[in-house]
């Protein structure tokens, strides 16, 4: 079996323009990691699956990108995401989680029991889990405090503790009478009630790659050659559902994310998870014209597809099949509420209004306003790759953030 190299057009047609190089201390906690994940593909074998590849790139103690203490939100870091534009996207989504939260509360929902019969009346709560930065926790109570809608207790599920730390002294910076309000997870409850956010997660989860050849799929693998990582392919061993595809195609699935939304069916009682990422229906993500998958890689805000290089440096993302995650959230039990795009999201939870009741004589806070509209709802920006799925139990009342189109006929 030859192993497929990086510059192999087969896999990646990459545009090699040029990446700014990594400084001396990066580079050195780079080849740490490269090392660490070396040593796993030894002991493996001699190699190991593109999702382990992708889970110990981005994750792994200490080393992994988004547990190790590079800053990777904004424009100091390798990408920019909606909470990070200013507090509109929160302002949105508050009006959403404060009409969520009040029907709960009043009891307008279809409520599980307890075994002695009595209806359960345990308070709703918020779970954010990924906080980033912590820009979107901050922002967003203090956005509830306004509309005197604030939870007893916002959850933070964060694995990373330099995250932690960097979430913590931004509340702290932002919102510090609400930071006794906030509570730091590193694993999901037994039970939860109340609304749980994945902003921008779900892309971020490990995916397995594939290719389709003339004798079936093949799982691609990564081993380390000539002192560099390199391509592997097998017959893959596990039974996928899959679509009719051409020879040659290769894509992702992720089942990690799959798993982890039905884990979210497990826990929660009653409430509702919305999940806000870029990503299409199935139909569209194994579009014939997509033949070399959406995996991305992201460093110092270029965007590349290679995800051998700079590991530990750069950000690996793939886009989100939504009909994946719809049907893993109703297998476990729960409702699918809503699904579209974040645009008319947006729109549905009163954006016109916010920007409406802003004083245009403020010329740089209306200026900076309306980019953060243009940002958050043009279809070339963020408005129409970015999509919000809600999955729920015992939510009886229609979500406003689908008043305006709800596109779950196209899952």
């Amino acid at each position: 079996m030859n192993p497929t190299r990086p510059d192999d057009n087969s896999l990646f047609s990459p545009e090699r323009q040029a990446l700014p190089p990594p400084a001396a201390e990066e580079q050195a906690h780079s080849d740490k990691l490269v090392r660490h994940i070396v040593e796993e593909i030894t002991a493996s074998g001699g190699k190991i699956s593109f999702a382990r590849f992708m889970e110990l790139a981005l994750y792994a103690p200490g080393l992994g990108y988004y547990v190790a203490g590079k800053y990777k939100f904004g424009a100091q870091g390798d990408f920019v995401t909606a909470p990070e534009l200013g507090s509109l996207f929160a302002r949105c989504l508050a009006h959403q989680c404060q009409t969520i939260l009040k029907n709960m509360d009043s009891g307008d929902v279809q409520g599980r029991t307890s075994a002695a019969g009595d209806r359960m009346s345990e308070a709703a709560d918020i779970l954010e889990v990924g906080a980033g930065s912590g820009v979107l926790a901050a922002d967003l109570l203090l956005a509830l405090e306004a509309a005197d809608a604030l939870p007893e207790r916002y959850f933070i599920l964060e694995l990373s503790a330099d995250l932690c730390e960097r979430q913590a002294e931004m509340l702290l910076q932002k919102a510090p009478h609400l930071v006794d309000r906030v509570h730091w997870l590193d694993a999901l409850p037994d039970s939860f009630r109340g609304i749980v956010l994945a902003n921008e997660l779900l892309d971020a989860t490990p995916v397995e790659r594939f290719r389709v050849t003339e004798s079936g799929i093949n799982q691609i693998h990564v081993a380390w050659e000539d002192g560099r990582f390199v391509w592997q392919e097998q017959p893959i061993e596990a039974a996928i559902q899959l679509p009719t595809l051409p020879v040659g195609y290769v894509s992702e699935i992720n089942l990690h994310a799959e798993a982890w939304v039905r884990s979210l069916g497990d826990i929660l009682t009653q409430g509702v998870i919305l999940l806000i990422d870029y990503g299409f229906p199935r139909a569209e993500f194994y579009h014939p014209q997509r033949s070399q998958g959406t995996l991305m890689c992201h460093y110092r805000h270029r965007a590349h597809d290679d995800p051998l290089l700079l590991v530990g440096l750069q950000d690996i993302t793939a886009h989100v099949d939504f009909t994946a995650m719809a049907e893993a959230g109703t297998d476990a039990g729960l409702s699918l509420l809503g699904y579209t795009s974040q645009a008319a999201f947006l729109l549905g939870n009163n954006l016109d209004q916010i920007v409406a009741a802003s004083d245009p004589n403020d010329v740089r806070a209306h200026l900076a306003l309306t980019q953060q509209v243009k940002k958050l709802t043009l279809p070339h920006e963020m408005g129409e790759l970015f999509k919000v799925m809600a999955l729920g139990r015992g939510i009886k009342e229609p979500l406003r953030g689908f008043s305006i189109q709800d596109r779950r006929g196209r899952l």
